[in-house]
C-alpha cells in the first residue's frame, strides 16, 4: 500500500508579477495519488505544457509500487523528471528504461504510442516515488510525426551556481547553457534549488511563463507561495523570486503551440483526430508494448 501525505497548498493570491496562480487538485493513480495542476479550468497551457503532475512523494511498501498499464499518446511529447525512485518505461517502439532521479526521459507520440511505466523488478524492500510528470503538446506541422523516445542521464543535463541557486537545464536554454533534448518548439523548463534567502531572477526569454513549488516556500513582489502552488507570470513582468525557506522550484514556459483539445491520453488542434484515435485504440491499431500486454481500455467518457 502506497501512502500519499495529504498536501494543502499555501497560495496567496495578488496583483503584480503574477497573473493567476493554480492550486493543484488531487487525482488517483490507483497505487497512489497524484496533484494535478495543468490542465486547469483557469488555465489550460503555459507555452506548450498543457499537462503537469506533481507525483508523491509516495512510500510504497514491499511488494508494492507503481503500475501504470499500457496506454497510448497522440499529439504530446511526455517529459519524466524523477527527484527520487525509479520507474522503468516500456513503449511500442521496444525501449526499456530505468528512469531514475535527476535524468530525463522524453517520449515523442507524434502520430501514436503506447507505454507503461512501473516499478522496477526489485519489490522487496519499501521504496519511494518523487517526480514531476508533465506534457508538452507538439507544434501543428509535427502532431502527425513519426513517434520517438530519448533518455538523457543525469550527468547529461547542464547545471550552474547562480546566486546562490542550483539550476538544472532540463529543456530549452538558460544562462547560456542548452539542455541536449531535442524540443518542437520555444521551451524552458528548469530546476531551481534555492537556499533560504536566495534570489533567483529568470530573464523575460519567452511569452509564457510559470513557476510551481515542489517543496519551500518563495515571494514575487509581496506574495507568498508555498509548496504545491503553480503561478502563472504576467507577460513582460521580471520573475524575481526569493526563497523564505530551503526551496525546490520548477520553472515552465515558452511560446504558445495554439488551442489544442486534450481528451484522456489525447492531444490534438483537432477533435475529429481526437475521435479517430479512441477508435483506434478501441480496435488496437495504436500498437503493444512487447513483453507488457494488460492495456488500459478506453475509457467511457
Amino acid at each position: 500500500m502506497s501512502i500519499q501525505p495529504a498536501f494543502e497548498p499555501e497560495c496567496v493570491r495578488h496583483a503584480g508579477a503574477v497573473e493567476l496562480v493554480i492550486e493543484p487538485r488531487a487525482r488517483s493513480l490507483g497505487e497512489f495519488d497524484v496533484r494535478r495542476v495543468l490542465p486547469s479550468a483557469k488555465r489550460r497551457m503555459v507555452g506548450p505544457f498543457i499537462f503537469f503532475d506533481h507525483m508523491g512523494p509516495a512510500v510504497f511498501g514491499p511488494g508494492k509500487g507503481i503500475a501504470v498499464r499500457p496506454h497510448p499518446h497522440i499529439g504530446l511529447s511526455t517529459v519524466t523528471y524523477l527527484f527520487e525512485g525509479e520507474i522503468i518505461h516500456r513503449d511500442s517502439l521496444g525501449f526499456v528504461q530505468p528512469i531514475q532521479a535527476g535524468a530525463l526521459n522524453l517520449m515523442t507520440a507524434g502520430r501514436g504510442i503506447v507505454h507503461s511505466e512501473r516499478a522496477g523488478d526489485d519489490l522487496s524492500r519499501t521504496s519511494r516515488l518523487h517526480g514531476i510528470q508533465s506534457w508538452t503538446a507538439l507544434p501543428s506541422e509535427r502532431e502527425e510525426m513519426d513517434p520517438s523516445f530519448v533518455h538523457h542521464p543525469a550527468d547529461a543535463l547542464p547545471q550552474l551556481e547562480l546566486d546562490g541557486c542550483t539550476i538544472r537545464v532540463i529543456m530549452g536554454s538558460a544562462f547560456g547553457r542548452t539542455s541536449p533534448a531535442v524540443i518542437h518548439s520555444p521551451t524552458v523548463y528548469l530546476e531551481v534549488r534555492m537556499p533560504n534567502g536566495a534570489r533567483f531572477t529568470l530573464p523575460d526569454d519567452h511569452s509564457e511563463r510559470a513557476f510551481y513549488v515542489v517543496t519551500g516556500a518563495v515571494q514575487i513582489d509581496t506574495g507568498a507561495h508555498g509548496e504545491g502552488c503553480m503561478a502563472v507570470v504576467r507577460p513582460g513582468a521580471p520573475m524575481v523570486l526569493t526563497a523564505t525557506a530551503d526551496s525546490c522550484v520548477m520553472i515552465i514556459g515558452g511560446e504558445p503551440v495554439g488551442a489544442r483539445h486534450i481528451w484522456w491520453n489525447f492531444v490534438s488542434s483537432s477533435k475529429d483526430r481526437i475521435e479517430q484515435a479512441k477508435l483506434d485504440w478501441a480496435a488496437n491499431r495504436l500498437g503493444q508494448v512487447p513483453g507488457d500486454p494488460e492495456l488500459i481500455p478506453l475509457p467511457d467518457r
